[in-house]
């Protein structure tokens, strides 16, 4: 009886054995129970974790959709001039007027004309910009705040100005050129040294001059020869003749500067005439004073030449009054 009972149990471990394994197998936890007698035998399969199964995800983006990123592409500014040649007896004037703009905006497309002499001459080409402005060249860093900030032009006006093709995020391409409307372009303008740096500096509040001009003033050249007049962009005239030709001084009064200048006239020569007057004598080939002399209407002071931003051999000749520039041809009896 005792082996019949032993046989049976044996007998039901192998089966549960067997049931455990296909339960495992099919990775479903089984607990399998028998009766043998009174007993009641049980064996369970332990627990395995559930495989993750193939199932779509749904995310909602009816809310946020996703971004499509893309490559800005802006637009290069598209202009469209006009060249003009410059004709004899033309003036900075009279073409601004042939084109209905102001005569500051010839240099605002031609920023040359203030720095280089005799360039406003017969044959010369020259951008007429078709509104009031300046034509400004792109740099690496420039922005359309900073644009507006050096010509104090708002930044809404640029942008409305078609041509440039300005759209947002507004950016700029150097080596191209914004017009900018209405702006107008600064003119350097080079201050000598005073009476007190070249007679040393005195115990009282100003200078007495050592001398003081007749308040009348002479041509420095016997030529006429008109090359360039007094207008926004180039605050003298220019004389064109032989390369050589004496110079006189203007009126009488003190020298405060003879010699090289970087600034463009070349060799110059500036005189403090003692009554708020200064008369400039540029792009000579010869000086024959030193600052600090004393010179009288009509003395000899030095000789035409080419130097400096000079196209050819002529006088550049200014008058300034308490360091404003002036027309020369109202104190030299016309031109």
């Amino acid at each position: 009886m005792v082996l019949l009972l032993v046989g049976g149990l044996l007998v039901l471990g192998w089966r549960v054995g067997v049931a455990g394994r296909v339960a495992r197998a099919n990775e479903s936890p089984v607990v399998t129970t028998a009766v043998v007698g009174d007993v009641i035998v049980g064996a369970a399969a332990a627990a395995e974790p559930v495989a993750a199964i193939n199932a779509p995800v749904l995310v909602d983006i009816a809310l946020a959709p996703a971004a499509i990123p893309q490559t800005f592409v802006g637009h290069k500014p598209e202009h469209s001039f006009t060249i003009y040649r410059v004709e004899r007896g033309d003036t900075p004037n009279g073409i601004a007027d042939k084109f209905g703009i102001q005569a500051t905006t010839l240099l605002g497309g031609n920023p040359l004309l203030s720095e280089e002499s005799n360039l406003l001459q017969t044959g010369v080409d020259l951008v007429i910009l078709p509104i009031d402005g300046v034509l400004h060249d792109v740099q690496p860093g420039d922005t359309l705040e900073s644009i507006s900030e050096k010509y104090g032009i708002p930044v809404e006006t640029i942008v409305g100005y078609a041509p440039n093709n300005l759209e947002f995020p507004y950016r700029l391409y150097p080596e191209t050129q914004i017009l900018v409307p209405g702006a107008v372009r600064d003119v350097f303008v080079w201050t000598p040294p005073s009476l007190e740096s070249v007679r040393g500096r005195s115990t009282g509040s100003g200078v007495t001059p050592l001398i003081v001009g007749t308040g009348t003033f002479i041509y420095p050249v016997n030529s006429r020869n008109f090359t360039q007049y007094f207008w926004y962009g180039h605050p003298g005239i220019d004389i064109a003749l032989g390369e050589g030709t004496s110079v006189v001084a203007s009126d009488t009064g003190t020298v405060t500067f003879a010699g090289w200048n970087i600034y463009g006239y070349g060799n110059l020569i500036v005189i403090n005439h003692g009554n708020g007057y200064e008369t400039f004598y540029a792009h000579l080939s010869g000086i024959s004073v030193v600052p600090g002399q004393i010179v009288y209407q009509g003395n000899v002071i030095g000789a035409t030449g080419n130097t400096g931003n000079s196209s050819g051999p002529h006088i550049h000749f200014e008058v300034r009054i308490n360091g404003a520039q002036d027309n020369p041809c109202w104190y030299v009896g016309g031109c």
